[in-house]
């Protein structure tokens, strides 16, 4: 008979609920600053972050910082479910018999794990980008999608089921950027802290931890993000009926061609006090959560 997991072993399952809940509950802090960043992407007139903000204000109220919630709330559900658990089941599968595994393997591990839950969840993705950016648009040609479901019935709808999957090269690329530095430089940074007794295991090595890694991740992934957005955006030219991005590379070009090379950077500081503040959000809550989980099975 195959030998049975000790009873005081929390089940895999427990691992990807704990990334999903944990994924939204650093969420909710930081919704305001991700439709910021997306409003900032989409628009082509350099316009800062404090006159975006005071724009929204205006022209939809406070709720406007909160467009598209069920999509980001959805997408924690899925993406952030699927990525970071998959991390962890895999982590752990390489771990086996050893304390740690080389920075190498929790880099590919991030790769693996970010690119399967980015083309799985897309569709997620393209539903959260055109309900925030929604209200960039003028009133007569605003989408008006009432909810995430709404949004994925009326895209296939309209526009057929690829649409869906429209930009689904940089999401994935961005997925495996972010879940490749993310993930595995929260891991590298919290065993390098460990290892020279510059912290000890508690919250203070998790904030330090999840703060190098939310500023890595957040300076490699932003140019992605960017051709992400506006790939997901776009609409096709009244003219010539063609699409202004054809590709993540011909995007990663044309923006600073047109706009100069920190196009690419564009909205940094939304991107990281939401990029940033998820990161620290979701790994403190994830560590309370393993831990609460933990003392759950082993008491039994």
């Amino acid at each position: 008979m195959p030998a049975t997991a000790p009873a005081s072993a929390p089940p895999m399952w427990t691992k990807f609920v704990i990334s999903g809940f944990a994924g939204v509950s650093g969420w909710m802090f930081v919704h305001p600053f991700d439709v910021l960043k997306v409003r900032m992407q989409v628009n082509k007139s350099k316009v800062g972050a404090l006159a975006t903000l005071m724009n929204i204000h205006k022209q939809e109220g406070i709720t406007g910082l909160y467009s598209g919630l069920s999509a980001a709330v959805t997408r924690q559900l899925t993406y952030t479910t699927l990525r970071l658990g998959l991390y962890d089941v895999i982590r752990d599968k390489l771990s086996e018999g050893r304390s740690d595994i080389p920075f190498y393997l929790k880099l590919g591990t991030g790769l693996a794990a970010g690119a399967t839950a980015a083309t799985i969840c897309c569709p997620v993705e393209v539903s959260l980008v055109r309900m925030q950016a929604d209200g960039n648009r003028p009133l007569a040609d605003r989408r008006n999608y009432k909810h995430i479901f709404d949004a994925m019935m009326r895209v296939t709808a309209e526009e057929g089921i690829t649409t869906l999957w429209r930009g689904v090269v940089p999401t994935v690329f961005r997925g495996a950027v972010v879940s490749t530095t993310q993930l595995a430089t929260y891991d590298q940074a919290k065993s390098m802290l460990k290892s020279f007794n510059i912290l000890n295991e508690g919250v203070g090595l998790h904030l330090a931890s999840s703060l190098i890694s939310g500023f890595v991740y957040c300076f490699t992934s932003l140019p992605l993000d960017i051709c992400k957005t506006r790939m997901q955006d776009q609409k096709p030219d009244v003219k010539t009926g063609k699409l202004p991005y054809t590709s993540v590379f011909q995007a990663l070009y044309k923006i600073p061609q047109q706009e100069g090379i920190f196009a690419l950077w564009k909205g940094f500081g939304p991107y990281f006090a939401r990029g940033g503040g998820h990161t620290v959000g979701m790994f403190i809550f994830a560590e309370q959560y393993k831990t609460i989980v933990k003392n759950f099975y082993a008491s039994k």
